[in-house]
């Protein structure tokens, strides 16, 4: 034991010899009913960690502690999320490069040392991807370092990567699957496109934002009469289908089946009714164009018309004039936009609307939500693409109902969390679009063959055998085929695509438990017993895990899942990358100390966002002032001479003080079940408060063999203080460690876990309410010599007690200990009504 112990330093002193020691080690013999399985959070490898990292990790290993601590073995592996766009942009901004898949590949390419972000160069795709593999494997290190600092009990034996080969054949061999039961398939159709990332979006992806537009009020003609519409996307005109407009609308019932003419355009379009139609917004009719919008796309699919795109994958308007512009002067106005961004188009035709003077009045500017991809910068647009899919429900009403059940099986905490779920499932209005036109990936395990003409036949893929995952397409060969057939008629082509990164994560349990690689460990820990992760992806990691276990094991993935808040900044706003408001912990984990860190993360419960603020972190300080408190008690205790041998407790004060201590447990055992680490701490810290203000200094003198029965008081002080190392022990793991080896043999944290039952039978006959008269006692001797501002080792000459008989009695039992810890003379007891009054003579 130091003479002056200090919270520096404790976290390079243990974690290393946690390590070494394989503390946290799963124990693979364990059979499965003694196994407590985590499907941990694969950390997006890209970049720096930051608070909301450390908060939600934190909860995952407080219930990792607790349950290895209850007899459990735990397994709780490491997963890095490598693959996908926002390591592809990360190597495009450090290294200054792109990918262009046409190259070839270069053996001996260096990035430059300076690069020039602004004018990327060009490199082959197997030179993107071993950069992407370079930079992760430097984010990795850091974010380990890190993850040792923080003092998470990960089995570091149990690490992958969600791009490495058993991540990848994984992947693989359940998308063949799927593919051969009918859940995944392909097909040609209007897909959400961001024009940065040049890749398709998934409904779960998606986000809106505010954009300023405005409503254009534009003549079509009709046979007799102009029929106006209003749209925020005049530039579309040219890729009109049709006009649409509630079945009850009298005003335009007897369009109904008749056609119109679009303006510039003059091409003939039919009105069809719809109940989507709302007669309230705008003129009440709306045109339907192919595709303004996810609007367009139900009318197009349900009035079966035709497809006249018009918006190419770089966002912009097609050079070539549409076939269906037939007329001079709707092929001269078309090349007045061709080629121009969304933006440019919409500014030249309103131009050339007012000139034709089929624009009624000025455009009316309006603020509205627009599309985007989460991680995009410019709005999506629609392009009709070939994609893969898989089937969720969005389309099937059976399946949509069983997911939801699935989703009630489930335990969820907090249990509200579930409402959230039920109304993703729901409002889905199609199957998940798992491909990406992307370079770092799990590439698509198929090829076509190629007909006469060299075009890719797409309808029956060749696939590999899953004896041969996982593989690469665009290296790889299929069978009864040779490379130099690649591309070439009667040859073949391989999937240019890769898969979505969720289409991976979502296996993030079947990857990490050996699924078709160690059927032993897979038995033993699949259905895993928790998922742990942010509310903010219910939609898509959480719910895409439910599709494929469903899909393949018609099982859940796991029993629980515990939902971790938002961290939020000093002005209530959620903190992010791209927000700019986030805050790297490691400078902060060093100065505070790694247990005050998790204090903080530890005092918000599930569900629940919390608020950080840099400059004054005022729970990770309250977490450190209690970090210290228990090194300081702590010695105090093991001065006395308490050692790890317990005698008989005969005290009344030492029984009740170990009476209440049992109901902490109860309690906070109880909160951990329930998942509710925040309400364990709380229980457990106000009692060990009241243990060092009350009851440390009222059996000092006591525990010193000073008067009375010191071996009663040091048994009291041994079982309180391993008592409350091990309640403590998830949310502080180093000091407690710390403290525990001053007199324990072993790791606190493979001590057993703390039971009631013992401590009620040293209690026997305790009355607990002696706690409460001590301290009220000695708190009242302490405030007069506060209020006439004398030391607290001043003498005081007499206490005179007035009150029931029974307070009375209770303040008899504990008053020698009063008398030594308040230095009081003497005390007297006045009967009386009402509640206890002090009297205090200095």
């Amino acid at each position: 034991m130091p003479d002056i112990p200090a919270l520096q330093s404790l976290a390079e002193k243990w974690a290393p010899r946690w390590e070494q020691s394989r503390l946290y080690a799963f124990d693979r013999a364990a059979p499965r009913a003694e196994v407590f399985s985590i499907d941990s959070p694969p950390l997006t490898a890209s970049g720096t960690l930051h608070m909301g990292h450390i908060f939600s990790y934190t909860h995952t290993d407080l219930i990792a502690r607790f349950q290895r601590m209850r007899g459990k073995s735990v397994f709780y592996p490491v997963a890095f999320d490598d693959n996908g766009l926002p390591t592809e942009r990360r190597v495009q901004n450090v290294y200054g490069v792109r990918c262009d898949p046409s190259l070839p590949y270069d053996p001996d390419f260096t990035p430059p040392e300076k690069p020039d972000i602004k004018n990327e160069i060009p490199i082959s795709r197997r030179n993107f991807v071993e950069l992407c593999e370079r930079l992760t494997e430097i984010d990795e290190k850091q974010f380990e370092s890190l993850w040792r600092l923080l003092g998470l009990s990960v089995d570091w034996g149990l690490t992958y990567q969600t791009i490495g080969d058993d991540s990848r054949a994984a992947s693989q061999r359940a998308f063949l699957r799927n593919v051969a039961r009918g859940e995944a398939y392909q097909s040609e159709a209007p897909t959400l496109w961001d024009v940065t990332f040049q890749t398709a979006v998934a409904q779960a992806e998606l986000e809106e934002k505010d954009r300023d537009g405005a409503y254009h009020r534009i003549a079509f003609h009709g046979d007799t009469s102009p029929v106006y519409i209003e749209t925020t996307r005049p530039e579309l005109i040219p890729a009109c289908v049709a006009l649409v407009a509630h079945p009850d609308d009298e005003r335009y019932q007897p369009l109904f089946g008749k056609t119109v003419r679009t303006p510039l355009f003059d091409v003939s379009v039919t009105v069809h009714p719809h109940p989507l139609a709302e007669p309230d917004k705008g003129s009440g009719i709306a045109m339907i164009c192919t595709f303004g919008d996810t609007t367009d796309v139900t009318w197009w699919r349900e009035l079966n018309l035709p497809t006249r795109s018009i918006i190419g994958r770089d966002g912009r308007i097609l050079g070539d004039t549409p076939p269906w512009l037939a007329t001079d002067a709707g092929k001269a106005a078309y090349k007045e936009l061709a080629g121009k961004t969304p933006f440019s188009a919409q500014q030249r035709i309103a131009e050339l609307l007012k000139e034709s003077g089929d624009l009624d009045g000025e455009p009316r500017k309006i603020t509205h939500p627009v599309k985007f991809y989460e991680r995009g910068t410019r709005p999506l647009e629609i392009v009709t693409t070939r994609q893969w899919y898989i089937r969720n429900g969005g389309r099937d009403a059976d399946l949509r109902q069983a997911l939801i059940e699935r989703g009630r099986e489930l335990v969820w905490h907090p249990d509200h969390m579930r409402h959230r779920y039920e109304n993703w499932v729901n409002g889905l209005n199609g199957d998940w679009l798992i491909s990406r036109q992307r370079f770092f990936g799990v590439p698509f395990p198929v090829w076509y063959r190629c007909d006469a003409d060299g075009e890719p036949s797409y309808d029956e893929p060749l696939v590999p055998d899953e004896s041969q995952l996982p593989i690469d397409p665009a290296t790889d060969v299929p069978a009864g085929y040779t490379e130099d057939q690649r591309g070439k008629a009667g040859g073949f082509i391989g999937d240019p695509d890769v898969l979505d990164t969720w289409a991976t994560s979502s296996l993030s349990p079947q990857i990490a438990g050996g699924w078709e690689r160690d059927e032993e460990l897979f038995a033993r820990v699949f259905p895993m017993d928790l998922r742990p992760q942010g509310h903010d992806i219910i939609r898509t990691w959480l719910f895409a895990t439910i599709v494929r276990a469903h899909h393949e094991s018609h099982s859940l993935p796991w029993r629980h899942a515990a939902l971790s808040g938002w961290i939020l900044d000093p002005d209530r706003k959620k903190m992010s990358k791209s927000k700019g408001n986030t805050v790297t912990p490691r400078e902060l984990l060093e100065r505070h100390g790694s247990d005050a860190f998790r204090y903080w993360a530890c005092s918000a419960r599930l569900g629940m966002d919390a608020a950080f603020d840099p400059q004054n972190p005022a729970e990770i300080k309250v977490g450190r002032r209690l970090a210290v408190k228990l090194l300081n008690a702590s010695r105090f205790a093991l001065g006395t001479g308490v050692t790890a041998d317990t005698a008989t407790v005969t005290d009344p004060l030492d029984k009740a003080l170990l009476a209440e201590l049992a109901n902490v447990v109860v309690d906070a055992t109880k909160a951990y079940e329930d998942y509710n680490y925040a309400a364990a701490l709380e229980r457990t810290e106000t009692f060990f408060w009241s243990l060092c203000d009350d009851y440390l200094e009222l059996v000092k003198a006591r525990a010193y063999g000073e008067r009375g029965d010191a071996e009663s008081a040091r048994s009291t002080l041994s079982i309180a203080l391993s008592t409350v190392l091990r309640l403590l022990a998830p949310v502080l793991p180093f000091v407690t460690e710390e403290v525990w080896s001053w007199w324990q043999d072993g790791s606190v944290h493979q001590a057993t876990w703390p039971a009631p039952d013992a401590l009620t039978e040293l209690a026997v006959g305790a009355d607990n309410a002696l706690l409460g008269a001590a301290a009220a006692a000695i708190s009242a001797v302490r405030k007069a010599k506060s209020d006439a501002k004398l030391s607290m080792r001043a003498d005081v000459a007499t206490v005179r007690v007035t009150g029931p008989e029974d307070a009375l009695a209770r303040v008899r039992a504990v008053a020698e200990d009063l008398r030594a810890a308040g230095h009081i003379g003497s005390m007297e007891y006045v009967a009386g009504i009402g509640d206890v009054r002090y009297e205090v003579a200095l």
